[in-house]
């Protein structure tokens, strides 16, 4: 029993990094209808660029919160630049441009950094906390808390705020949105930037139980479709309980199912992602399409 409590904890901590990434992707989709391929790689230059940061000298803590800050820039600027060209252009177009960023974007880090594994220091102490008799690590508590962080900020935000009241208005209805004097171009860019803060985010927290390299993103971006796609690429809440459903499906069948192990468990998400979109498309908590007959 205890082991199943851990696999459990450790699954929805896990779940927390695609959550946070999988919120990424649910931002850019809300608010310009673009799935963006190339959120991953966006990622791990942002977690690149706090690595950097840290081997200058820099502490951690005010490393990543510099790279939250350049990614909120990068992420708007890529948005006016690469994106809004082509925005309510045809859909391969706009899949074509994300994948072209993916590219280039994972060039770059190539170029800059080269393909060598590097450690990331951890934000969490090492060691466990015991609740109820079972030892529970803290980067699975710190994980798990961070992300409830992010999701409790970006709802007073899009709730609370006339900022936020303005983001939403302008993904629902743009034309409108313009007509009563809501800058909806510069609320597309927030949400790219607000997009990119939660991909760096995601980055930092999955690079120390991984090697860094221009790879790093590649596995858990899956995962993190995955969840997207069974909460529902337009619910925020879906994103985060989609990444918590699928850490724990994947702690579970690597650890309980013998023929899936360690080295198929990529084959969670994908299972995931099959039967979502065969069943229920839209997703758990996504709005289902609506046509007029």
């Amino acid at each position: 029993m205890e082991r199943f409590v851990e696999t459990l904890i450790d699954g929805i901590a896990t779940g927390s990094i695609y959550g946070a990434l999988a919120l990424a992707l649910v931002l850019i989709y809300r608010s310009t209808g673009i799935v963006n391929f190339a959120q991953g790689e966006l990622a791990m230059f942002s977690t690149f660029i706090a690595w950097g940061l840290v081997e200058a000298g820099i502490p951690l803590g005010l490393a990543i919160l510099l790279t939250l800050a350049v990614s909120l820039v990068g992420g708007m600027v890529i948005e006016r630049v690469l994106i809004r060209p082509v925005e309510g252009g045809q859909e391969l177009t706009l899949v074509t441009v994300t994948l072209g960023l993916f590219i280039l974007v994972n060039g770059l880090a190539r170029w800059i950094w080269g393909s060598t594994n590097r450690g990331f220091p951890s934000l969490f102490p090492d060691g466990s906390a015991n609740l109820v008799g079972i030892g529970v690590a803290w980067e699975s508590l710190g994980l798990v808390a961070v992300l409830l962080g992010v999701v409790g900020v970006l709802w007073l935000v899009f709730q609370h705020t006339t900022l936020g009241l303005a983001m939403r208005a302008a993904a629902v209805d743009p034309a409108a949105s313009r007509l009563v004097g809501i800058p909806v171009g510069r609320m597309l860019m927030l949400g790219w930037g607000f997009a990119a803060v939660c991909g760096a985010l995601a980055g930092v927290l999955v690079a120390p139980r991984l090697f860094l390299d221009p790879n790093l993103m590649g596995p858990v971006i899956i995962y993190s479709f995955a969840a997207a796609t069974l909460g529902g690429f337009d619910s925020p809440f879906g994103a985060v309980l989609g990444g918590w459903i699928i850490g724990v499906a994947e702690a579970l069948a690597g650890g309980y199912v013998d023929f899936i192990g360690q080295d198929l468990k990529i084959l969670v998400p994908l299972g995931v992602i099959l039967a979502v979109l065969l069943i229920r498309p839209q997703g758990l908590f996504g709005s289902p399409e609506v046509a007029r007959a």
